[in-house]
């Protein structure tokens, strides 16, 4: 599931991680990440139960090929200047990403035995953030010596092939059924369930406390992605040193994936939570403090000129630089934080695969409205106080959901579902 994302989502963060999609207007991406988050709100939510009734196989493909058409939208707008054709493959690529989020959520949350999810999810996170350090490195050398500040088509030719590759390796996903852990265990309810009973369930999420709970949170992960990417990196800095800024960004999320008490087994699930949540505020509170310093001096109307340049801007390179590897820290270890709560509110894969969609259908929503709001210059201090008042007001609410839900042993649901197990499903369990 790494190396599909390393593929496909980890090129797409590349290419957002520029700024408006690589080129210099940042208005047709802009528009285009408003349609496709809108439609990765709706499909990411109902993907959890599409992923109940039809498994990776189908869904995995279909999706990962979505971005492949995207990358090549932009590889047109290159030469036409048409952003119909960017705006209707973003689209269609929140109905792909959808499909391909919702049976990557199911795989981390349920897939791992459940005392090593914090692990496998730290694990699939270095694969995943390596794209874009690798996406970062292809716009930073193969416009290493352009003037222009857009991006050239071999940059979109190469996002592309990375794309259709993750494709292919997206057959290789197990589906939950045929899936057997190295303690001889396997995911709970592995049957197919049916539409009318995901239906149901999909209903009820918007009605639990839980889920409620984790809205902001949710809202938060992605709603950051649009400052940091136009107003940070595309405002500030050239279009090589915005390539060199990527990889500093999904680094900073390999290297820095830090140990928060969430991946050790032996420690209590609800201190770990604890643990884990607290050290984030901080970071956290850190980090958008340093971007509140650096906003005060520029906005729409007085943009920095000249642009900053790793090799031509001397020590003002440095600050903002490391400000956006900050970023890229905090984007990791918050949303690991997210991914452990979530897969320590339950251990049944149907449960956590709608629970994961509801998160990142609350997720796109939420970034749908950044990039919206983005593309009608909403003032840029205005974007970062409103991402530091959601991002902190979702840590007490974090709390209340681990001190009520989250239980130090592996107690209620799964328990409750091995107590009804047949003696067919407990003697498959026991293999040599």
């Amino acid at each position: 599931m790494g190396l599909v994302c390393f593929c496909c989502p980890g090129m797409f963060r590349a290419l957002s991680g520029m700024g408006g999609g690589g080129q210099v207007d940042p208005t047709a991406a802009n528009n285009a990440n408003t349609a496709l988050y809108a439609a990765l709100a709706v499909f990411c939510v109902v993907g959890g139960g599409l992923f109940n009734v039809a498994g990776p196989r189908l869904m995995l493909p279909a999706g990962c090929i979505t971005y492949a058409l995207y990358a090549w939208s932009f590889l047109y707008y290159n030469h036409t200047r048409d952003q119909t054709v960017i705006v209707v493959a973003g689209g269609i690529l929140g109905v792909g990403g959808g499909m391909l989020w919702s049976v990557q959520g199911a795989v981390l949350t349920s897939y791992p035995p459940p005392e090593r999810k914090g692990a496998y999810i730290s694990m699939f996170w270095v694969i995943f953030s390596s794209g874009g350090v690798v996406g970062g490195l292809i716009p930073f050398s193969l416009n290493f010596h352009r003037a222009a500040d857009s991006v050239n088509d071999a940059t979109y030719i190469v996002f592309i092939v990375f794309m259709v590759a993750g494709t292919i390796l997206s057959i290789a996903i197990l589906p939950k059924n045929q899936l057997l852990r190295d303690d001889g265990s396997r995911c709970t309810s592995t049957a197919h369930s049916n539409p009318a009973t995901e239906a149901v369930e999909l209903l009820k999420l918007f009605t639990n406390w839980k889920m409620l709970l984790l809205a902001p949170a949710a809202c938060a992960s992605n709603f950051f992605y649009t400052y940091q990417f136009n107003n940070v990196n595309a405002a500030q800095f050239t279009t090589r040193t915005r390539g060199l800024n990527n990889v500093s960004y999904w680094g900073a999320q390999m290297v820095f994936d830090l140990d928060l008490g969430l991946k050790r087994p032996n420690n209590k699930r609800r201190h770990q939570g604890f643990l884990g949540i607290g050290t984030v505020f901080l970071v956290s509170t850190a980090i958008w403090a340093g971007g509140f310093a650096n906003q005060l001096n520029y906005s729409f109307a007085d943009m920095p000129q000249p642009k900053l340049d790793f090799m031509d801007s001397g020590p003002k390179f440095a600050g903002p630089f490391l400000l956006y590897f900050g970023y890229g820290l905090l984007d990791a270890i918050f949303q690991s934080m997210i991914y452990w709560v979530i897969g320590a509110l339950a251990d049944d894969s149907k449960v956590l695969s709608r629970y994961v969609g509801f998160y990142k259908g609350v997720q796109s929503a939420g970034a749908s409205l950044a990039w919206w709001l983005d593309a009608r210059r909403v003032p840029m201090m205005a974007q970062l106080v409103v991402n530091w008042a959601l991002s902190t007001a979702s840590f007490p609410l974090l709390v209340v959901l681990v001190a009520l839900a989250v239980k130090d042993e592996q107690k209620g649901e799964q328990k409750e579902e091995e107590n009804g197990k047949s003696i067919e499903e407990k003697a498959a369990r026991v293999v040599p």
